[in-house]
Parts: C-alpha cells; structure tokens; sequence
C-alpha cells in the first residue's frame, strides 16, 4: 500500500456547503443531468455540479506539492485521469514547461473549454476503458475525485490500468468516517457510484492490487 497524502484536502476544505438544501433541490433530476457531464455540469447552474468552473489559480499549491512530492523535473511524464478542464495540468505545464503532461476525460465540454496551451495533450476517453499506453509509461498518474463515479464492477479495471501505467500513483477520493460524513457526502454528491469509508477503500486497493499513494476527501 502506498503512502496517504494530504494536498487536496486543504483546497477542498476552502468551498462551503449547505448539504440539505443540495439534497432538497430536486436531486434526482440534478443527479441525471450531471451525469451527462456537460455544460450543466461544468458551467450550469450549482446544483448541477460546479456552477460554473473557470481558472483562477486555485490549483498552483496542489501543482507545487505534487511536483515536490514525486520529484517531478523537466524530463517527467505526468498523466491525469478524469482531468476535467484540465487546469491542475496547466499549472504543472506553467511550472515544467518540458515535461511531457496528458489527461483524458468523459466530458467533450470540459476538455473543449481547457486552456489553449495544454489542449493538444488532452484526449476524450472513459476511465472504465483500458488505457492507450505501455507499462510504466508514466513517471506520475493521478486520478482527482474521478475513480468513485465508476461502479464497483469497473473500479477493478480502472485501477489496475492506473497502476500498470504508473511508475508512481496518487488518487483522491470522496469518503467518510462517521454517519455525519455518510449524510453529508450522500447529500452532496451527484455523480458518485461507489460510497465507501476509507476502511473499504483500501480494502478495494488491496484487492484490485492498487499500490500507490492515495487521500481521501470528507464532507464535515
């Protein structure tokens, strides 16, 4: 098992939350339209997804400690699974401008609407798919708050493509501890498939034989 880390949970803890009215405001038809993961999603209205997602440097500190963390230089290969508009990879590529950096995602929209200078590393994919690459390709694979939309059937697939790929591996997850995170996340969460504590994720790490690093996200 590898190391637990603690680099987005500061950003996360940053946005607040009000979890009953999300699961008041007619969730279920906010859950199918977010599951789409289009415009709505990314730049609709909140109880969507994001309400409305554009750059603002949030994700420079996380860009910095993950380049700490795993010594990533200028001859490094970075992939983001699940990139979203991509912008974690632009402040890696501002910060590495030689290194070789890819992400894929689900959603045409989000990847239409990343950043110019990184588009050409950006490709559309789904993560319950094996990946286009060889073993070890990668000198850092990173999945942020994606792996949990896929059920537990195609999580086995995900991650042991996300380890075959990798020489160095981090995921972030949603999770909880107590009945009051389960609530909340249950609340919040709108693309979410796999709800689970961190006591049966890295059971699931253990037994899909994920061996990288990994941190999970909580709603107090």
């Amino acid at each position: 098992m590898g190391k637990r880390q603690n680099l987005v949970t500061p950003l996360h803890k940053s946005t607040k939350r009000d979890y009953p009215a999300r699961m008041m405001d007619n969730k279920v038809h906010c859950m199918e339209k977010a599951k789409k993961y289009e415009y709505e999603y990314w730049d609709g209205d909140r109880k969507y997804g994001y309400g409305g997602y554009d750059y603002d440097g949030r994700w420079k500190p996380v860009a910095e400690a993950l380049i700490a963390e795993y010594g990533l230089h200028a001859g490094s290969s970075i992939l983001d699974i699940g990139c979203g508009k991509a912008y974690l990879l632009y402040e890696i590529s501002q910060l590495l401008p030689e290194a070789r950096i890819a992400g894929f995602d689900i959603s045409r929209h989000a990847l239409e609407n990343a950043k110019p200078e990184i588009k050409k590393s950006l490709f559309h994919h789904n993560a319950r798919d094996p990946l286009p690459f060889f073993e070890n390709e990668f000198d850092l694979v990173i999945s942020l708050n994606t792996i949990f939309n896929l059920e537990i059937f195609d999580l086995k697939q995900a991650l042991s493509e996300m380890e075959r790929v990798a020489k160095n591996k981090y995921i972030v997850l949603e999770s909880y501890r107590n009945d009051q995170e389960l609530f909340n996340l249950q609340c919040w969460a709108l693309t979410c498939e796999s709800f689970f504590s961190e006591r049966e994720w890295i059971w699931i790490f253990s037994e899909f034989g994920y061996n990288g690093d990994y941190e999970f996200i909580y709603f107090e």
